[in-house]
């Protein structure tokens, strides 16, 4: 596929600046520049982040008031239910609330009467709905918080306030847009914690849901201090081993990674690393990540491909609630049997994913598809399991870079995910297209929705017509976006090491991407599962590459090849050598 090339211009006197200011390289200096650091403060906050430099949560609308009604309850003995998503963002913030209620219960003479649900996918769907709520509501429940929904259930927020219920939300998904001729209206709940929402002046807008979460304990605990919660003893919460979970939801809910998520996600991979929990070892140690004996480091990709989809797939094919139960569990044996379990789940998962994606792409390449002709795609099938669909659709964008809509179909009702492009934000056209739907909700990127069988031609067509209208044919042309060119004769293990400093990479900071340009490829030869493995000169120094699943290209040989590349250092036996992973090669 014809990709742009695309390079940041380089700013060559602030380069200078912040070089002298912080003691780094000039292109690690543009690194920053390239990610919006235009000043050292900022600069060195983001090189060196710090717990301290989280916000005030009670700066978050509804905090004092959400907290200040945690409290009541657990003075009066109230059951709390803590109602959370399935996805890993809603499971990691369902059990890290209830990590934390377990914690501090044991420092008072009288347990905290708690418990969690999390809704079947296939039978009750997203956010909450009212059969759920009139069973908590029987089993005695009195207070509910939600975790990474219930921002768009005003319905089911005003039927549990009928039957004596108490819910406090905390979301991070668009609240209802005012402006909007449906769904406008934010739901009628005790306390609303969304960052998003308006007039909340919390600073950082783009929390996940568990990060949301963990505000609340912060505030909670500040709460429960100032009750003499601990003045007789017994030692206070320590949040920060609590980052782990936040860092597992916040990295698989790909959420930006600057800020405030940076701070919580780079002290969460320590923890992951060296974490204790039960569920922690175990998901690891069944993802190839080690043992207690040897530890890998965690990284962001170790958690949006190892450990986040076994959690997932729960919560895709089953039960999300065995998520919840593997990361609060105490006990080794009942760890390792969930973990197992999971691991399973996941290879179905992956088997399901591969099937229904084959069928998708066998019906965008027919000729009577005319995928050349479309800025989308809209697809929908009866027997297509809507666990799956999601990930489908990201694969399919993968390919065709296409807005995608993507419907499996049941008794005359289509449950949907829908994913973006960089250029197009998903959630914004669904709401163009809300007539068709019965329900949607989402972020820029990626969204979900419902819709009757007999609506689906009408929606395609409209969302056909909104994305002819909204994107140009370079739109739909993939972006190679590169930070600097640089020769290779340039690098050295400190400036990698320095580039390292810019982790945990994600959505908002990735991985820094270099170029060279007509490099001499001498040798390539295909290994593993069809990677391509190169050697590379440039100037007078011959360099070892990897493209990984790149092997379609082989062979290559000549010069004039240009490269866009990660060095990364690659250590073995007490030796180090600079090595390429190449991403692109034109």
């Amino acid at each position: 596929m014809k990709k742009r090339w695309i390079v940041n211009a380089p700013d060559i006197e602030l380069q200078g600046l912040l070089g002298r200011e912080l003691r780094i390289s000039p292109l690690t200096a543009q690194l920053l520049i390239n990610r919006g650091l235009r000043c050292s403060s900022e600069a060195f906050s983001f090189l060196s982040p710090s717990l301290k430099d989280l916000h005030d949560p009670f700066t978050m609308k509804d905090m004092d008031k959400a907290a200040q009604r945690i409290v009541k309850a657990i003075k009066e003995q109230e059951k709390i239910t803590v109602y959370g998503d399935y996805d890993v963002d809603g499971v990691a913030a369902t059990a890290l609330l209830c990590l934390f209620l377990k914690e501090i219960s044991l420092g008072i003479s009288d347990s905290i009467r708690f418990d969690y649900y999390i809704p079947e996918r296939m039978k009750e769907g997203y956010g909450l709905n009212n059969n759920a709520l009139k069973h908590l509501s029987g089993s005695g429940t009195k207070l509910v918080i939600t975790t990474d929904c219930g921002i768009a259930n005003y319905d089911e927020i005003n039927f549990a306030r009928g039957i004596g219920l108490d819910v406090i939300v905390t979301d991070h998904h668009e609240p209802p847009d005012p402006s909007s001729g449906r769904a406008s209206r934010l739901p009628p709940a005790y306390a609303i914690l969304n960052p998003k929402q308006t007039n909340c002046p919390f600073p950082f807008k783009e929390l996940a849901g568990v990060g949301v979460v963990f505000n609340l304990i912060i505030a909670l605990r500040a709460k429960l201090l100032g009750c003499g919660m601990w003045d007789a003893g017994g030692a206070k919460p320590n949040l920060k081993k609590y980052t782990d979970i936040v860092a597992l939801g916040t990295i698989a809910d790909m959420v930006p990674l600057q800020g405030e998520n940076r701070i919580l996600v780079k002290y969460g991979l320590d923890e992951l690393t060296f974490s204790k929990r039960p569920g922690i070892k175990a998901l690891k140690e069944v993802s190839g990540l080690g043992t207690d004996l040897k530890s890998v480091p965690i990284k962001t990709g170790s958690v949006g491909f190892q450990l986040a989809p076994r959690i997932n797939a729960a919560g895709r094919l089953t039960k999300a609630s065995m998520g919840v139960k593997l990361l609060i569990t105490e006990d080794d044996k009942e760890a390792m049997d969930i973990a197992r379990e999971l691991d399973r789940e996941n290879i179905d998962r992956q088997r399901l994913e591969k099937d229904i994606l084959s069928e998708a792409m066998e019906t965008v390449e027919t000729e009577d598809f005319e995928i050349d002709k479309k800025r989308a795609i809209v697809l929908a099938k009866e027997g297509w399991h809507p666990g799956v669909i999601g990930i489908v659709a990201s694969r399919l964008i993968d390919r065709y870079r296409r807005p995608t809509a993507v419907i499996a179909l049941k008794d005359g009702v289509g449950k949907g995910s829908a994913r973006g492009i960089k250029r197009f934000h998903i959630l914004d056209g669904l709401q163009q297209c809300e007539t068709f739907l019965e329900r949607y909700g989402g972020h820029k990127m990626a969204a979900g929705f419902t819709i009757k069988e007999d609506k689906i031609r009408e929606f395609e067509a409209a969302f056909y017509a909104l994305t002819e209208k909204a994107l140009t044919v370079e739109d739909l042309i993939p972006e190679i976006s590169l930070d600097s060119y640089v020769a290779l004769n340039e690098l050295n293990e400190q400036i990698v090491r320095e580039m390292e400093s810019l982790a945990p990479f994600g959505l908002a900071n990735p991985e820094p991407l270099l170029g060279a340009t007509d490099t001499h490829i001498i040798q390539s030869e295909v290994v593993g599962n069809n990677h391509l493995r190169l050697k590379i000169r440039n100037g007078s120094r011959v360099w070892d590459g990897i493209a990984y699943g790149k092997g379609d290209i082989h062979p290559l040989n000549g010069n004039g090849f240009d490269i866009a590349f990660i060095p990364y250092i690659d250590e073995w036996n007490g030796n180090k050598n600079l090595k390429l992973k190449v991403k692109e090669i034109r």
